[in-house]
């Protein structure tokens, strides 16, 4: 066997290799498309961004009425629906008085539940801006009832919102982004094993 013939034949193993290896790489590149393009538009179509109002100006008895939100849902029940409740006199020239308490139920719409109440605290000690953070297990509508109870007297409000999980993946998701690029690193470094064994065989 010539050193010639036996120098055509590592050449031509390493390029079936590097062939080998090109080929397995691109598909499981393409496996990570197809896995990771689907969960980035659930992820991207989660709520993300400012408060949102769901009550505008509402006048009500001696109140008018302002409710925004950022309903996320959680899993770990924390409190991550946030409810902020702003107040003005119906009647111009007067003032939200002190004393005057808010309380904020959410109930879901989609199922049967337990209603979450909470009273909700001035915003740094202005009682005319109230904010309050609620429990929301699960996506889907909830039902929102803002009670208002002061020296102006008693009025509620209803609204309803949309609770939805924040752009923060949960830690399941976050495996699953994580999972394909461990396949691709696992499959790399067999061929570089794969690689050495051949280079030592051709020695």
């Amino acid at each position: 066997m010539t050193s010639t013939y036996v120098a055509t034949e590592a050449r031509r193993t390493r390029r079936a290799f590097f062939e080998e290896r090109s080929s397995v790489l691109s598909a499981s590149l393409w496996l990570c498309t197809l896995i990771v393009i689907p969960l980035a538009g659930v992820v991207v179509r989660a709520h993300s961004g400012p408060p949102f109002p769901i009550v505008t100006d509402r006048v009500v008895a001696a109140y008018r009425v302002s409710v925004w939100t950022d309903p996320d849902a959680t899993d770990d029940r924390s409190a991550a629906g946030q409810f902020w409740v702003m107040l003005q006199p119906s009647q111009s020239g007067a003032s939200i008085p002190p004393g005057t308490r808010v309380d904020v139920t959410i109930r879901p719409l989609d199922r049967q539940g337990e209603a979450q109440a909470g009273r909700a605290e001035p915003v740094n000690a202005d009682v005319a801006r109230q904010f309050v953070a609620l429990v929301m297990d699960h996506e889907g509508p909830f039902g929102v009832l803002v009670a208002i109870d002061g020296p102006l007297g008693r009025a509620d409000v209803d609204a309803s919102t949309e609770a939805t999980y924040d752009l923060r993946p949960r830690p399941l998701l976050t495996i699953v982004f994580v999972m394909p690029f461990l396949v691709v690193g696992f499959v790399w470094g067999k061929l570089l094993i794969k690689r050495r064994m051949h280079t030592r065989g051709g020695r």
